[in-house]
């Protein structure tokens, strides 16, 4: 077990895909992860789309919901109360 600090979008989305034929647990995660960094890394935040902002939200539910770690963990709703979302 390893952890590491990396700054930047960019630079996590490059090290996933390197690293993403080596990874046996959590894949799904790193996946998802690996797609919000290259959403990321494409526009700034506020350069996004509402669809484009729903699809980071789902990609942020699937990252949370294989991390075992966190005790509480945010809602649909919440995130999308927090992206601005809401009708």
């Amino acid at each position: 077990m390893s952890e590491l600090r990396i700054n930047g979008f960019k630079q996590v989305r490059d090290i996933l895909r390197n690293l993403l034929s080596f990874i046996r647990f959590k894949k799904n995660q790193a996946r998802a992860l690996e797609k919000a960094t290259s959403l990321l890394s494409e526009k700034p935040l506020s350069g996004f789309s509402k669809k484009d902002l729903r699809n980071l939200v789902d990609l942020m539910l699937a990252i949370q919901s294989n991390n075992y770690a966190t005790k509480r963990k945010k809602t649909r709703q919440e995130l999308i109360k927090i992206l601005d979302l809401t009708p």
